[in-house]
Order: structure tokens, then C-alpha cells, then sequence
């Protein structure tokens, strides 16, 4: 699925900069004939001509959010200051240190994500794209531009989380640009405008790039109502808004293609968020029973077990906001039985796109548990990471080194595999131990105010924050936690998450975790508790590549994939693990430990039902075994080098040659995509 970069479709520097709204008040010093805010505008030049060509055949992926990381991966360059409201340097902590806590913040040389992305979905989409602009395919985004993002957080002792509202400047954000490109969606409540916006995902040599089209209701030609649909990502207090931001995404997505003159052959829908775009392609045919054809060219991959990620509309809401050809067509394709009164979007995607995917293997078989009838047409394409975005500086370096076993690891992640051939190697197990704590030194400086330490047993625990992902485990003993720091030696915990605003279950884990993290005071001199405001990409990276254990403890089977390990393992991070999602596929490689319930048979059990006492005490046992071994490992600084601590980094980053995206969009080029 190589693009073309041939001149068959006419696109030049002058048509190109032609379609940027504002091109010579706003964007003239940033773009120019060889450079697209400072990297390679030819490269552009590629991906546009393949899209707008018949003869490749193109991809549009589909997905509420996109995390793209500019801050840490592909950062563009502006030949002005950026605008203050797209910086974001300071961050509170609330630890068992309270002084620190109240004299200073953490500082960060660093602008804001693009904030359009919530968690670990909107980051694998992010992923997605840029794996496939390093395999060079012909693919585009389609996503929405939320003008107030997901929200900023705050915590606030006996409150929990408080959400705040997020501002920033999409005008002035390096490489995104508005488009002259306007396109409408007819409503109930009269015409929906939508501007179109454009940021390119380039590849990790920038030799290639794929485009993210993103969707704008805020135009003064829209009604204040209308101009607010795209502020929020995840606005859910509404019916009103769910149905809208959905249509805008699906419907909007469709039109917004069509508008770009883009030639289409394959329609990914990325979890049921986008499955308005059947109805669009449903209605636009003016005889329906082409429409088989047309479910050829639609895939759509499954993220969550969860019932709160499956949308359910009644057809009486949903006729408040569509046209009437859009609810005849709703309920044609996402009714689940004939008299039922509620489309389903998630019924609507089983039904209607030929292809279906879960997310790992062990997600495979719950999500064909869940949907019997799918069961034959849903398979398992296990999720991964991008490896340049979330691989450390150190461990390039060391890559880099034994370069002679592990070849060109840049171009084929899968080398990795081969860093089992040094395990005997006792230069790189020093190495690797030393690459680990070059890391573990970055989150120390970062968290210096807090006295952090580079030789103290480290465990990190940070992702979105949900009831069935238990974030408060750890601590549900938590007598059980000091008696190890105690007795064995000492720790350090670092958390971080956002729970949805509008979760109150999510709220109170938070509140919980504030709480044992306050009653920890005391003993601060034994156990250090830490959790970061407003996780996002940045902290991401800082905490999976510099912690020493990264514990992950869902309730299975209910987390379909995680990725937040998967750039743990990359970078050396053993694992403390529940048996769900991408573990189950690593179980026998011994990438760390593994405890708690594990789910077999035929019933999925309840999410609710998150059996906190005996996972919590298996948890606390293996936590001794891993305090033990770490300090017999790493003795103030001393290292034992043959100890099998350092077999199990080894072991993870060798298991990392398959969690990643590469491997993933190869997999739905052939599967998904048929290309």
C-alpha cells in the first residue's frame, strides 16, 4: 500500500495554500514553498496527491479523539511566539508531603497537546495515524475539533476531582491550519455548518505524513447552540449533545471527505461514535440495494466491554434532531430487533461494516460472548504503541549500541525480539539497568521538590480513571502497604488519571486515593505518595519510561486492550498485572508478575463486582516478593547485573517487538483493509 508521488493529480504549493482560510494574514511565514512549520512541505505535497487520486486506494479513519503528542513526538515550529494560552507549565501535585504540596508546582517546558483526545482511545488513534505515515500509506484522519478540549483538572482535598473548563487558541497552534472548506449537515433545528481544519501526522523520518481533518461548529453563521457542539469531547449531561456530536462526526465526516475531493475505498470506524457515516452512505444511494456493496467498504474496531462505551439513543430523541431520511436510515440499520425502540450504534456497526475487530485477543472473546450473533465476523487485531513517540532518549542510545544484533530497530520495530540474544551479554545487562536509570533520574529531577529518589523502589499507576480500572487497590490495605516499606524498604508511588467529569464513580476513586494519600503523611519517611494533575501525553511518557514497576490492576475481563504498559515494557518497565487485555498474550514471557481473579467460561461477570479484598491481598504479596528482589537488585546504587530483575527487562522490551502500532496497522492493512 505504497502512496504514489506522481504528478497525475494536479497539486501544487499555490492550490494548496489556496484552500488555507487566512493563508497570507496568518500562515505565510510558517509555510512556504519547501517548509510546512519547519518540516518538509513536498511530503505533503505526496499524501494529498494519493488521496485525491482513483488510482490508490485511500483510507479515512474515524475517531472521536486523536492524541497526537506534539509535545513529545514531531513537534512543529513557529516562526512567532506561540500564543500563551497553547503553553501549559505548571502543574500541582497533592502528596503525603503537604508543604511541598502547597509552596511549589511542577514546571515543564512544554506546549499543550493539541487537546483533542481524552485517553487511551484517543491516543491509539493517535498512534494509528502516525504508524501509518511511517508505512507510507494513503490515510486520513477524521476527527472533531473540541474548542474547549476535555477539560483541566484540579484536585481539592475532601472534593476530589473539579473540572475546569480549558481554553486554548486553535489559530495560533503549530500545524494546525482552518480551511476554506464549509460543509453542512441539515437538522431538525436547521442547517449544522461545520468549518474544516487540518493538522498532518508526519512519519518519523518526516519522509512521509498522513492528514487529520477535523470538524468545526464554531462559525458566527451557526446559532449559539450550534456553536457549542464541538467545545466539549465527551459532553454527556445531554442526550441533545451526544446525538449531535455523534452526527457531526459520522454525517459531518462523510460530507467533509466529500468536500476535499478525497477518493475514498475503505471507512474505518473507530469505536461506534462514527457509525452515522452508514446512514450518510445509506441515504446518499439512490437505489438501497447497493448499499451491500457499500458495507464492503466499511470496517469498524470494538474498544470496551464496558456497557458506557456502547451509545443507545431512543428513536424519539433521535427524531428530535434528524431529518427524517436520517431516521428512517438510523433505524433500518441500528435497530436490534424490529419492535425495539433504540438505535444502537454499536448493533448499527456489527451490523453493517463487513469488518470487525476487537482489540486483543482475550477482548476477542468477550466481545463475541457479548455479541453471539457477530461471533464469526469479529476477530482480534491486538492494539500496540508507536514506538518513536514513546520510546526514551536512553534506550535509543543503547539501541543504537548494539546496532549489530539489533539491526535497523527504527525501520522494523519487531527487532526487538533479538535483545533476547544479549541476555548472557553482561556489558548490556549493566546497560540496560543504566539506560533504566537515566530515565528514573528525569522523574526524580522533575519531582525534585518532593525528594524523590533514584535508588528507592519506584511503582507507577497512571491511565484514565474508572471504576472497573480499581485505581485505589493499591491502597485498599493499606496497612498492608506499610508494612512492606517497612519491613522490606521503601517505596514511592507516582499516580496520575481523569476520571470523566460527569463520572461520579470516577470522582470518588479520586477522592478515595486523595484520602489514603493524606493519611499517609505520617510516614512519608518510608513511603512517598504522589498523584500529578491533568495527566496528558507528557506524563505519560515521564511515567512509563522512568518508574521501575508499572502496576496495572483492572477487574478482567473489562479491559479490552490498555496500552499504557505496552510503552512501559519498550522502555525496560517491568509489570505488576492483573490477567486482562494485552497481559493475556504475554502471560509466559516473564515481563514481571502477574495476581488477582482471572476470567474464565462463558459469563462475563459483573464490572461492578470489583473484588477489592482478595485482589488487594494477592496484590500485596506480590508487591513484597517485587520489593525484595528490587533491593537485592539495586543495593544504594550497587547493581547486581545477573540479577532476574534485569532477565525481566530484558524480557519486556523483547516482548515490546510485538505491542506496537506498526504491527497493529499492518495487521488491518491486510485484514481490516484488504489493500
Amino acid at each position: 500500500m505504497n502512496r504514489t508521488t506522481t504528478q497525475e493529480t494536479s497539486f501544487s504549493y499555490k492550490n494548496f495554500t489556496a484552500t488555507i482560510e487566512g493563508f497570507d494574514e496568518n500562515y505565510k511565514t510558517d509555510i512556504n514553498q519547501d517548509s510546512y512549520f519547519g518540516f518538509p512541505v513536498e511530503t505533503i505535497f505526496d499524501i494529498e496527491r494519493s488521496l485525491l487520486s482513483r488510482k490508490e486506494k485511500s483510507v479515512a479513519y474515524f475517531s472521536m479523539e486523536f492524541g497526537i503528542a506534539p509535545s513529545i513526538y514531531n513537534s512543529f515550529l513557529l516562526t512567532h511566539p506561540m500564543s500563551e494560552q497553547n503553553q501549559f507549565y505548571s502543574h500541582e501535585v497533592f502528596s503525603n508531603y503537604w508543604l511541598c504540596d502547597y509552596l511549589f508546582r511542577v514546571n515543564t517546558d512544554k506546549m499543550l497537546d493539541i487537546p483533542i483526545y481524552g485517553g487511551g482511545l484517543g491516543v491509539l488513534a493517535g498512534d494509528a495515524i502516525k504508524s501509518s505515515a511511517d508505512l507510507g500509506c494513503s490515510v486520513t484522519g477524521i476527527g472533531i475539533l473540541w474548542n474547549k478540549g476535555y477539560f483541566k483538572q484540579n484536585f481539592w482535598y475532601k472534593h476530589g476531582q473539579v473540572p475546569e473548563e480549558l481554553t486554548w487558541d486553535p489559530s495560533t497552534y503549530p500545524g494546525l491550519v482552518p480551511l476554506e472548506n464549509i460543509v453542512t449537515i441539515e437538522t431538525k433545528e436547521g442547517p449544522l455548518h461545520l468549518r474544516l481544519w487540518k493538522y498532518y501526522v508526519y512519519s518519523y523520518d518526516r519522509s512521509h505524513a498522513c492528514p487529520i481533518i477535523l470538524l468545526d461548529s464554531n462559525l458566527e453563521k451557526n446559532p449559539p447552540s450550534f456553536r457549542k457542539l464541538t467545545d466539549q469531547l465527551y459532553r454527556s449531561d445531554d442526550v441533545w449533545w451526544k446525538i449531535f456530536q455523534r452526527l457531526i462526526l459520522g454525517v459531518g465526516g462523510v460530507k467533509a471527505l466529500e468536500s476535499l475531493g478525497y477518493d475514498i475505498d475503505r471507512y474505518h470506524l473507530n469505536e461506534g461514535h462514527a457509525a452515522f457515516a452508514l446512514a450518510e452512505k445509506y441515504i446518499s444511494l439512490n437505489n438501497k440495494d447497493e448499499f451491500a456493496k457499500c458495507q464492503e467498504q466499511f470496517a469498524y474496531t470494538c474498544h470496551t466491554p464496558v456497557a458506557a462505551g456502547h451509545d443507545r439513543f431512543s428513536i424519539h430523541d433521535i427524531t428530535r434532531v434528524l431529518n427524517d431520511d436520517y431516521v428512517q436510515a438510523a433505524c433500518t440499520l441500528g435497530k436490534e430487533s424490529e419492535n425495539s425502540d433504540q438505535i444502537n450504534l454499536t448493533y448499527m456497526c456489527l451490523n453493517n461494516c463487513q469488518k470487525v475487530n476487537a482489540v486483543a485477543i482475550k477482548h476477542g472473546e468477550i466481545t463475541r460472548l457479548q455479541f453471539p450473533n457477530f461471533a464469526p465476523k469479529i476477530r482480534s487485531i491486538t492494539n500496540g504503541v508507536h514506538m518513536h513517540t514513546w520510546l526514551s532518549e536512553s534506550f535509543r542510545g543503547l539501541f543504537d549500541r548494539y546496532k549489530s544484533t539489533l539491526g535497523d530497530w527504527r525501520k522494523n520495530p519487531e527487532n526487538l525480539k533479538k535483545v533476547n540474544e544479549l541476555k548472557s551479554d553482561a556489558q548490556f545487562r549493566s546497560d540496560i539497568f543504566s539506560a533504566h536509570q537515566v530515565n528514573k533520574k528525569g522523574l526524580v529531577e522533575t519531582l525534585a521538590r518532593w525528594g524523590l529518589k533514584e535508588d528507592v523502589l519506584t511503582i507507577g499507576w497512571a491511565r484514565r480513571i474508572a471504576g472497573y480500572k480499581r485505581p485505589a487497590l493499591i491502597f485498599h490495605k493499606v496497612e498492608q502497604l506499610l508494612k512492606i516499606a517497612y519491613e522490606v524498604g521503601p517505596l514511592q508511588v507516582v499516580l496520575a488519571g481523569k476520571a470523566h467529569p460527569n463520572d461520579d464513580i470516577g470522582s470518588a476513586h479520586i477522592e478515595e486515593i486523595l484520602d489514603h494519600i493524606d493519611q499517609l503523611n505520617d510516614h512519608r519517611k518510608v513511603i512517598k505518595v504522589l498523584i500529578l494533575e491533568n495527566y496528558d501525553t507528557y506524563f505519560g511518557k515521564l511515567l512509563t519510561n522512568s518508574v521501575d514497576v508499572w502496576l496495572n490492576n483492572p477487574l478482567p475481563p473489562f479491559e479490552a486492550s490498555g496500552t499504557s504498559g505496552m510503552k512501559a515494557i519498550m522502555n525496560g518497565v517491568v509489570q505488576v498485572s492483573t490477567l486482562d487485555g494485552w497481559v493475556v498474550e504475554a502471560v509466559n514471557d516473564d515481563i514481571g508478575w502477574i495476581f488477582g481473579y482471572q476470567h474464565s467460561g462463558s459469563e462475563i461477570g459483573q464490572e461492578m463486582d470489583l473484588r477489592l479484598d482478595k485482589d488487594s491481598s494477592e496484590l500485596y504479596a506480590v508487591l513484597r516478593e517485587v520489593t525484595k528482589l528490587y533491593y537485592q537488585t539495586n543495593r544504594e546504587g550497587t547493581v547486581d547485573v545477573q540479577s532476574p530483575w534485569i532477565d525481566k527487562m530484558i524480557h519486556c522490551v523483547g516482548r515490546s517487538a510485538f505491542f506496537n502500532t506498526q504491527r497493529m496497522m499492518q495487521e488491518y492493512i491486510k485484514e481490516m483493509w484488504q489493500m
